[in-house]
């Protein structure tokens, strides 16, 4: 399976820019995931690829075929690609079985009859559906629904497979299950996939690597493990999982240290940076809820920050206990094992859990709400 390669790809309705000059490589048997809120351009660059639109600047070629360079004013049409992809809405004819759904493709690229029924037949025992071939769209379940347009992008054997939020129709358990068996058959195939999702937990177990998006922009690539644990903005940090942000001021820095007195609190902790940081500078210290622990109080760890919080509110959510803690004058988030905290308890963290971004971190108006004690 090829490479896909995309340069300087830029996309504009009219005034508005919705895809700012992108570079990106999809490796050969990657299951590659662009992530991000609704609007950030990922739909946009997928249908870039897929020829469903036209950029407005830029290359994109897949292995030694280029599909678009608008400088040479070169444009393959979507049918010339050979690209599967399945649409978040499915996109099935409800008026014909799952067979003949699946031959539709083969029919268009005029497949002989026997070679056609074969690539059928493989195609649903791959996706486990064989015994439903004789069934119409309405007769099958989401779940089964989504596996036949999956059928149907890979029955004619396409160099990549393009697939635009297609768990999102189904019910949490469900999509859990479905994202398991579909990493199962990307891998099995080693077909070079591109998947859009704003769903953070579907793009970190299915991804290979990851892209955070945000207006139009690469905020981050990486794996889905330097994604969720070294984001290198506060946009990814609070995109990708949940995360307190806590903005303070920089006192001293020693040793690759930083000591930040928070606004909040006016507490001083100490924090392992990451980026050249000075005295006085404006930062944001970031710590995921499960990296902090609530101790009782005058029972802090030696080694870590420790803070005096009060407890605000308290749920059981099964593997865990999630408690918002009063830190001065803001909300701190924590998810921990530890059940029964009330009242006043140490909130503590290692310096090493913690990252310190070089500048002040505006929450928006709605996170601030959340985040901040009412006077």
């Amino acid at each position: 399976m090829p490479d896909v390669t995309i340069t300087k790809l830029f996309k504009a309705f009219g005034p508005v820019t919705v895809l700012h000059e992108i570079d990106l490589t999809i490796r050969d048997g990657e299951f590659f995931t662009l992530l991000g809120p609704s609007g950030c351009g990922k739909s946009t660059t997928l249908n870039c690829i897929a020829g469903l639109e036209r950029p407005t600047g830029g290359t994109i070629s897949v292995g030694g075929t280029t599909f678009v360079d608008t400088a040479a004013r070169r444009f393959l049409p979507p049918e010339e690609r050979n690209l599967g992809m399945v649409f978040q809405s499915y996109a099935l004819w409800p008026h014909m079985t799952v067979e003949a759904n699946l031959a539709m493709p083969l029919n268009i690229r005029k497949v002989g009859r026997k070679d056609r029924q074969e690539r059928v037949v493989d195609v649903l025992e791959k996706v486990g559906l064989a015994h439903l071939k004789d069934r119409y769209p309405h007769q099958l379940s989401g779940g089964q629904q989504q596996r036949v347009a999956l059928a149907r992008a890979l029955v004619y054997s396409p160099s990549v497979l393009l697939l635009d939020e297609p768990l999102s129709n189904l019910d949490a358990k469900l999509r859990e299950q479905a994202r398991a068996w579909l990493k199962r058959l990307q891998e099995g195939l080693g077909i070079t996939t591109v998947y859009v999702t704003h769903d953070q937990d579907e793009a970190l177990a299915l991804s290979d690597r990851i892209a955070v998006m945000s207006e139009g922009r690469m905020l981050q690539v990486g794996t889905p493990r330097e994604i969720y644990e070294r984001p290198t903005a506060p946009e990814v940090a609070a995109f990708v999982g949940r995360c307190n942000f806590l903005p303070g001021q920089v006192t001293d820095v020693v040793d690759g240290r930083s000591r930040v007195r928070l606004d909040c609190s006016g507490d001083v902790v100490e924090v392992r940076s990451a980026e050249a940081v000075r005295a006085g500078q404006e930062v944001t210290v970031a710590v995921r809820p499960e990296r902090l622990e609530a101790l009782p109080v005058g029972a802090p760890a030696p080694g870590v920050n420790s803070l005096t919080t009060e407890v605000l509110a308290s749920s059981y959510v099964g593997s865990r206990y999630e408690y918002d803690l009063k830190l001065g004058d803001q909300v701190v988030q924590v998810s921990t094992s530890r059940p029964g905290l009330t009242g006043a308890v140490c909130l503590t963290f290692p310096p090493d859990q913690a990252l310190l971004y070089p500048k002040a971190v505006v929450p928006s108006e709605e996170v601030a709400d959340l985040l901040t004690i009412p006077a």
